[in-house]
Formats: C-alpha cells, sequence, structure tokens
C-alpha cells in the first residue's frame, strides 16, 4: 500500500511539473505580439493606440493559457494527493 501510496504522490508531482511548463508558451508568444507591436508603432507612430490596445487585447487572452496550466499545477500538488489517496484506501477497504 506504500508503494501505491508513492506512486500517487510521483504521478501528481510529475503532472504538476508539467502543467506549469505551459507558462512557457504565452511568455514566448506575448514576447513575440510586443516585439510586433513595437516594430508597428515604429513604422506607423500615428496608430499607436489601436496597436497598443490590441496587443493588449491579445496578450491578456495569451496569458489564460499559463493560468490555467498554473490552477491545474497548484491543485496537482495540494487537492490531487489527497483525494487519490483517500480513493484508493476507500478502495482497499
Amino acid at each position: 500500500m506504500e508503494l501505491a501510496i508513492g506512486l500517487i504522490l510521483m504521478g501528481c508531482a510529475i503532472g504538476a511539473g508539467l502543467a506549469l511548463i505551459a507558462g512557457i508558451g504565452p511568455g514566448i508568444g506575448e514576447g513575440n505580439a510586443v516585439s510586433k507591436a513595437c516594430e508597428a508603432i515604429g513604422r506607423q507612430p500615428e496608430c499607436k493606440g489601436e496597436v497598443t490596445s490590441t496587443m493588449l487585447m491579445g496578450c491578456a487572452i495569451a496569458e489564460t493559457t499559463g493560468l490555467y496550466g498554473l490552477v491545474v499545477g497548484i491543485l496537482l500538488i495540494f487537492y490531487a494527493p489527497n483525494a487519490f489517496v483517500n480513493i484508493l484506501l476507500n478502495a482497499i477497504h
């Protein structure tokens, strides 16, 4: 039974680590978006307001992906191990 609990904890830890890798994508995407927005403003300074508002909206939407990964990681670290161990213990008894 200790082995099963250890495997549950290991799986949750590995899953949480993999879920937090989701933060890499939004960082790269937002950096790319800001880069292109700076280029656009440099070429046409009169469009600064429109470009900036569109960039901020796109960055906000892209950031939700990273936040979902963070929420999943937190759930796997703090909630899932206890829930899975309780399911295991109820199945045995």
